[in-house]
């Protein structure tokens, strides 16, 4: 099969070199578990197998089930390989299901790269490390190098240190894609919302997306004046006088804006 399906965003990576780099950048050991998501024709699934890996390989194309099956039928009968024939959105809660310790290393359709991140750091079960090919502006907005803060930067930097391994311009896949590339990865994962027994809590976290969601709803206003839409019940009087001692505790001028403020000090924000 040379064709690709573009409703899934298929866009296969050809390139050895590349794939020895995200290899690395995954830092396995022999027998870890290992979730690659839309493993295509394999040629990652391979070097993960070589590598040690055992593999749990999420695809939803039918046509490329057979495929897989046939080209790593030895691999699927010593118990190195699963093959699931569904959709990783469709997994749900339940996707990161099994052992406790597991990586995820994969080249993800993009136009689910938002979503799939999303879920699994914010699973109950998250992954050790995330090491995946996304489009090169979103590497960009997530890892923000040129200083400004997103809301998508900030979810990822929450529960987790997002780094750039390498660009891949485009190239490098068949068919060519629109877009140029680049692997990212997403170490140190945790929860930071806890409460004081260490349990997860939901509150302070849905909490916290709620104030950057606010902070960044008109990313033109001044902070302070897109906050005031959050102010708890008992601050509602004179709710920018108290805001404007808030940023002048944290050290913030009265004219940011919300791509200007780091997570550090958002997470402050959202416990006062």
């Amino acid at each position: 099969m040379s064709f690709a399906k573009k409703s899934l965003g298929q866009n296969f990576l050809t390139s050895p070199r590349i794939v020895d780099a995200i290899i690395h950048a995954g830092d396995l050991k022999v027998g870890e578990t290992v979730l690659e998501i839309g493993p295509g024709k394999g040629i990652l699934t391979r070097a993960l197998l070589l590598a040690g890996a055992h593999i749990k390989a999420i695809e939803k194309d039918d046509r490329l089930i057979p495929i897989l099956a046939e080209k790593f039928k030895r691999e699927i009968s010593l118990g190195k390989l699963e093959l699931i024939h569904g959709d990783v959105m469709a997994f749900g809660d339940n996707m990161a299901q099994g052992p406790h310790k597991y990586k995820v290393i994969a080249n993800i359709p993009y136009y689910i790269t938002g979503a799939v991140i999303r879920n699994f750091l914010s699973a109950e079960n998250k992954p050790q490390l995330m090491v995946m090919m996304v489009q090169k502006e979103v590497a960009d907005r997530i890892i923000a190098r040129d200083g400004k803060q997103s809301i998508l930067s900030l979810s990822v930097k929450a529960h987790a240190t997002p780094s750039l391994v390498m660009n891949v311009s485009r190239g490098n896949f068949f068919p060519v894609p629109n877009v140029d590339s680049a692997v990212i990865k997403l170490s140190n994962i945790q929860n930071p919302f806890v409460d004081e027994n260490g349990m997860p809590d939901k509150i302070t976290e849905d909490r916290f997306f709620e104030i950057i969601k606010t902070g960044f709803a008109q990313k033109r206003k001044k902070l302070i004046s897109n906050l005031e839409k959050v102010m708890p019940v008992a601050l509602k009087e004179k709710p920018k006088e108290k805001l404007k001692t808030l940023f002048e505790k944290l050290g913030l001028e009265e004219n940011i804006r919300a791509e200007d403020v780091s997570l550090e000090t958002w997470l402050k924000i959202s416990k006062i």
